[in-house]
């Protein structure tokens, strides 16, 4: 896992490998964030937890730090990459290494509002209805193949604030969800079109 916040998806995630629910278990999480929570959540659950500085841009990996990337990943052993809160651009040759095995989540009913603060976008354009979604990650920004959503109703008197909480609580379902059908092989992508996921129930 790859993660630049407080980690809330990873530890839905662990608690999931954890349990048995996802047939997995989390090798290593990565941050380019030194004192990034996701850190310490990890260590929490006994996961190796590493820094890996993300080199000179703002908002992707230089070259030197994709292939640190690369490097530290493919000597855990690592068959999917789950990205949560990975404030960086991947490229072609961290994704050509992990081809179709990168997967992100995505704070909005994607292909709508992608990008920073989704929540926010959704409130500004008065929807009543947003949510999350987890799909695979291209060269594109939020724009890779659907794996999976879950609907979040817009309520009125929301802030920024109280609608990104409640996706965030519904990311925590749906992530563990979809990486639980990936990892039984129950999810199929071809082209832009995913099959196989069943949405948890009341989702």
């Amino acid at each position: 896992m790859l993660g630049s916040g407080k980690g809330s998806n990873l530890v839905a995630l662990a608690e999931a490998c954890r349990s048995g629910v996802v047939a997995a278990e989390i090798a290593v999480v990565a941050s380019d964030v030194a004192g990034a929570g996701i850190l310490e959540r990890a260590r929490e659950f006994g996961i190796r937890a590493l820094h890996v500085p993300p080199g000179g841009f703002r908002t992707k990996l230089d070259e030197a730090a994709e292939a640190a990337y690369v490097e530290v990943l493919k000597a855990a052993g690592v068959e999917w990459v789950l990205l949560a809160g990975f404030m960086r651009i991947l490229k072609g040759g961290f994704l050509r290494a992990f081809r179709d095995r990168v997967v992100n989540i995505h704070p909005s009913l994607l292909p709508a509002f992608p990008g920073l603060e989704a929540w926010q976008q959704a409130l500004e354009h008065g929807v009543k209805v947003t949510g999350c979604t987890v799909h695979l990650v291209d060269e594109g920004v939020d724009s890779g193949p659907i794996l999976g959503q879950a609907t979040v109703p817009v309520v009125d008197g929301d802030t920024g604030a109280s609608l990104h909480a409640r996706i965030q609580e519904a990311e925590r379902v749906l992530y563990p969800a979809v990486v639980a059908a990936l990892v039984r092989g129950e999810i199929r992508v071809e082209g832009r079109r995913s099959t196989g996921f069943k949405p948890p129930a009341g989702r």
